[in-house]
């Protein structure tokens, strides 16, 4: 009978335990459990010490855990809420980042590409937010490192931001070209996940570890 008792009760400890009730439900729970098992315990073969001592570490350690997750949570949503007053000082600033959208203001598209070696040939080709090609030119040879685009926009009569891609060679070589965002950080804030979003003039939104440089 006490067998009996004390089986059900540890099954019913473990699925307290194994669930999605807070810290403090388990433990008030665990402790019921355990005056249930003292109160039913056979006085000549009473309950283990050290399987006491075993059951209240495991129900600590539970606890011990939720607070720390409690903690991380609050320190993260501190964390992120500093990031953006911190990101809002750069409202107004140009920045340079990951990125192929080309923005157009007053009839120049701006941009910049990142050449891993020099190259012969810098090819650009613009293309519509619909992917249809718009216009290309030749930037001519150019050294490794990062390089500003300009394109003349004003015969540009689409909707919205159009895009851009890189063709860069040394002789028949190809050379790696990263597309780059040129553009002025219009808002500052977080996306679903709590990352800091920057929202760009252009209408594009960047997230704040693509950002290369700030201007």
């Amino acid at each position: 009978m006490v067998a009996a008792v004390s089986s059900a009760t540890a099954a019913t400890s473990s699925t307290a335990l194994s669930g999605t009730t807070s810290a403090k439900d388990q433990t008030d729970r665990f402790l019921k459990l355990l005056v249930a098992q003292l109160n039913n315990q056979d006085p000549m073969n009473p309950m283990d010490n050290a399987q006491m001592t075993s059951q209240i570490a495991q129900i600590n350690t539970v606890s011990g855990i939720q607070q720390l997750n409690d903690t991380i949570t609050s320190m993260s949503a501190q964390y992120t809420s500093m990031q953006v007053m911190q990101g809002a000082s750069m409202i107004g600033h140009q920045v340079v980042a990951d990125g192929s959208t080309m923005s157009v203001n007053a009839g120049v598209g701006t941009a910049a590409v990142s050449l891993d070696a020099d190259a012969t040939s810098v090819q650009v080709q613009v293309l519509s937010p619909g992917g249809a090609v718009v216009d290309q030119f030749d930037m001519g040879a150019q050294t490794a490192g990062t390089h500003n685009i300009q394109w003349d926009a004003s015969k540009y009569t689409g909707t919205g931001s159009p895009t851009f891609s890189i063709t860069a060679k040394q002789g028949s070589t190809a050379v790696t070209a990263t597309p780059l965002v040129r553009d002025t950080i219009a808002s500052v804030g977080t996306d679903s996940s709590g990352a800091m979003n920057l929202a760009l003039k252009s209408g594009a939104s960047i997230k704040y570890n693509t950002i290369k440089s700030i201007l």
